[in-house]
């Protein structure tokens, strides 16, 4: 028997699937899908391939196939993925609104909004479920969610708790009608006191667990953030975003994209000294920011949207958290030292 009729009479499950770009360059398929599977080992893909369970184009593959362009690759197992045996855990939710419909919930940075790959446990949906029973589920499965925040963005996340909500909720975010403001600090001196930064944004082509700015449009999805300045201080600067549009990593690539990394934003190169004086004690300052808040510094602090029954447009607030706090009292302090 074939490795093909193998497949098909065995109940196969769908882990990973990926598309290459149209400009993909030739890339063997173990190092393909080390750039998007975080935590995973080319020993463990290898492993995988020769066993039959990577398939490009639904063909199984060895190790060093190399990757085109419009390549579908899939890593497929006879388990079920994770993420598809929800367990509910009773975690504490910081619940800021709740009725028959929607849920808010102001998540904390550090939590996972759902499960995947490395993160199995611990995730938001996993204590959801245990708060709220027979959650519905988006078209990926995963119950109550019409959007998500990144594992270390703090703030605003509405849930849906019934299918109509859950219709109702994507079509907003579909619309754009929702209002998404984000307080972020970046590196360097923003100039404009606000501005607009138009940029699809897509996966990188040099590293796949980043998003790319692809201002020609050639790649990616169109994308949109406007930016208003807060506070300014020496070498960072305070500004508070409002999405346009929703797009993975939306905020943090854009002001990469403009010279602005956010703040030890680690995946995007924030948490180097960026901007400021080659003195030791000006590094050491910033390091004791860095420990202060250990994640990039982005915070969803308002969420507005239409409840979907009463058509009411509700909008939360939620306070920047402490670790942001603490990090923006240092830099004051130091701007204030700076002057005189």
């Amino acid at each position: 028997m074939s490795r093909i009729e193998e497949l098909e009479n065995e109940e196969l499950y769908e882990h990973f699937r990926y598309v290459a770009n149209e400009g993909q360059e030739p890339l063997r398929v173990d190092k393909f899908l080390m750039n998007f599977i975080e935590n995973a080992t080319r020993n463990k893909i290898q492993q995988a391939a020769k066993a039959g369970n990577v398939l490009v184009n639904e063909v199984p593959v060895k190790p060093n196939y190399k990757v085109k362009g419009n390549d579908v690759v899939r890593v497929v197992l006879a388990h079920p993925p994770h993420e598809n045996l929800l367990v509910a855990e009773d975690i504490p939710l910081d619940i800021v609104y709740e009725d028959s419909e929607v849920i808010v919930v102001n998540k904390p940075a550090g939590m996972v909004v759902h499960p995947g790959h490395g993160n199995y446990t611990g995730t938001l949906v996993n204590g959801l479920i245990h708060h709220i029973e027979n959650l519905p589920t988006n078209s990926n499965e995963r119950p109550g969610l019409v959007h998500r925040i990144d594992k270390d963005t703090s703030g605003l996340l509405v849930v849906a708790k019934t299918d109509y909500a859950m219709a109702h909720l994507s079509k907003q975010f579909f619309d754009r009608t929702t209002e998404r403001l984000y307080y972020a600090l970046a590196w360097g001196n923003i100039e404009e006191d606000e501005g607009r930064i138009e940029g699809n944004i897509g996966r990188s082509l040099k590293n796949r667990l980043q998003m790319s700015v692809f201002p020609e449009g050639d790649f990616g999805k169109h994308a949109v953030t406007h930016y208003k300045v807060i506070e300014r201080f020496s070498y960072v600067t305070l500004v508070q975003c409002k999405l346009e549009t929703g797009r993975t990593h939306q905020i943090r690539a854009h002001f990469k994209h403009i010279g602005h990394t956010l703040f030890n934003d680690e995946r995007y190169g924030g948490d180097a000294v960026l901007k400021g004086t080659t003195f030791t004690k000006y590094k050491q300052f910033v390091d004791n920011c860095f420990k202060a808040l250990p994640r990039q510094a982005l915070h969803a602090k308002t969420l507005g949207f239409e409840h979907p029954t009463t058509g009411e447009f509700m909008r939360f607030e939620c306070d920047i958290p402490e670790d942001i706090q603490l990090c923006l009292e240092k830099w004051r302090t130091y701007t204030v030292n700076q002057k005189e």
